[in-house]
């Protein structure tokens, strides 16, 4: 399974990618974006298994690349966390309405994530 990390944060990126080594999700590799469009072009020439995304980006955000992921008919269940500082209620509404699968708050306790991760992937 190859995991997609999406942040405009290089440090963010790294701490996720960390996360994903830590959980064993990254049997396929690690990919990352710094923001929504990059992250398209990826999902349109490879296949994803997992999908973190920030919120707050340039170019295309992290809501608007899970509305456009979630209208690809190869990713309708692609297990995708928001990763974001975005802690307010109405967020993680739209966020869920939009079709994450999961969202956490930054900041990140790896634990938390990797349970989250490990709760959608099989990383058998």
């Amino acid at each position: 399974m190859t995991a997609l990390v999406v942040d405009d944060s290089f440090i963010i990126r790294n701490i996720l990618k960390n996360v994903l080594e830590e959980s064993k999700a990254d049997s396929g590799g690690i990919r990352e974006a710094k923001d929504g469009e990059e992250a398209l072009h990826i999902l349109n020439t490879e296949t994803i298994g997992l999908l973190l995304v920030d919120w707050n980006m340039p170019k295309m955000n992290g809501l608007e690349l899970v509305k456009k992921v979630r209208a690809m008919d190869k990713y309708k269940v692609l297990p995708i966390i928001m990763v974001t500082s975005e802690a307010a209620k109405y967020n993680v509404l739209e966020a869920v309405k939009a079709g994450v699968t999961d969202y956490v708050i930054k900041p990140i306790k790896g634990t938390v994530l990797i349970k989250k991760i490990n709760q959608f992937v099989d990383i058998g």
